[in-house]
């Protein structure tokens, strides 16, 4: 288990993480999501020591990290895998890392098969494909056999493959009664994956709840409308107050109104109609209202960035 009490990081004048409080339990996958700059990374080196927060505490299995006297047994850890030495093979990394802990090289070995990592276990982590940087990752953080497992962004560069085995591993691993702590930018995997949903933003929990409660709090759900009068039907829609997203030629996205109300409207002015689907709203949608007024970085209809916050200088892993 993972307990947060009023964690705070703040670097100069900027604060990186504002007075969070909540608690991952085991059992179950607990996502972890909020834009660039939400302060997601920064939580999570907190938790394990590697930044000291300003203000607060956080605990893991009851304790504060520094006081484990066999950390790689009680948290496994994947903040960088680019985090190793990139002269040594994977399987010696493996055992540096076990010697530590007076952990066997059978252990290494089931966790090298276990990963995937075989074929490549002898070769330098230097010549490793991003994927296969992510699986020696894994690899160390499943080591120790923990009972909490905190992992940022672990299917990064993998193929569909390996992010559904990352998927079905957090999920067997939290069936088995352990803490898994997880975060990506991936909503459809997230979707897949979580059980239990923590989302941040500007340092800050905006929800601490179940996927299905977070999603079904998001409101404005979408009306898919079809209509070879398209123009026509959008023009009306907006007089009408109703947000309209042309989608492609002839197709349209439209909130704020109900399908009724949109087939009522279409009726009442004699626009054909060849489809009119309500939508439901996804974890995509539910994350974006969430986090709309708490992003660092907009977007414009071009793609290029508009910068509205920076992030302090030594803060660019806050994520």
């Amino acid at each position: 288990m993972i307990e947060a009490q009023g964690l705070t990081k703040r670097y100069g004048p900027t604060t990186a993480v504002d007075d969070m409080s909540f608690t991952v339990h085991p059992g179950r996958v607990t996502g972890f999501l909020g834009p660039n700059g939400a302060g997601k990374s920064t939580t999570m080196r907190m938790v394990v020591g590697l930044d000291r927060p300003s203000d607060g505490a956080v605990t893991v299995n009851g304790r504060h990290y520094s006081q484990h006297r066999a950390p790689l047994q009680e948290v496994g850890v994947l903040l960088d895998a680019k985090a190793v030495h990139t002269g040594r093979t994977a399987r010696n990394h493996l055992r540096a890392m076990a010697a530590t802990h007076g952990i066997s090289t059978k252990r290494v070995d089931e966790v090298i098969e276990m990963t995937g990592l075989t074929s490549v276990a002898n070769k330098r982590v230097g010549g490793f494909s991003l994927g296969m940087g992510q699986r020696l990752g894994i690899a160390s953080a499943l080591l120790g056999d923990p009972q909490t497992l905190i992992l940022d962004e672990p299917v990064n560069g993998l193929d569909p493959e390996g992010v559904l085995w990352v998927r079905n591993l957090t999920k067997y691993l939290a069936s088995q009664g352990r803490t898994v702590f997880l975060s990506s930018h991936l909503m459809s995997e997230m979707a897949l994956t979580a059980d239990h949903l923590i989302v941040v933003g500007r340092g800050r929990v905006l929800a601490d709840a179940p996927v299905a409660d977070v999603v079904a709090g998001a409101s404005g759900a979408k009306v898919r409308v079809r209509s070879p009068q398209a123009d026509a039907l959008e023009e009306l829609l907006r007089h009408a107050g109703a947000a309209v997203i042309a989608t492609e030629p002839g197709l349209l996205e439209v909130m704020g109104r109900s399908a009724e109300q949109v087939g009522d409207a279409a009726a009442s002015a004699g626009l054909s109609l060849h489809e009119l689907t309500p939508v439901s709203s996804s974890l995509e949608d539910a994350y974006l209202q969430l986090t709309a007024d708490e992003v660092e970085y907009h977007s414009t209809a071009f793609g290029t960035e508009t910068i509205s916050g920076a992030e302090p200088a030594n803060q660019g892993a806050s994520r």
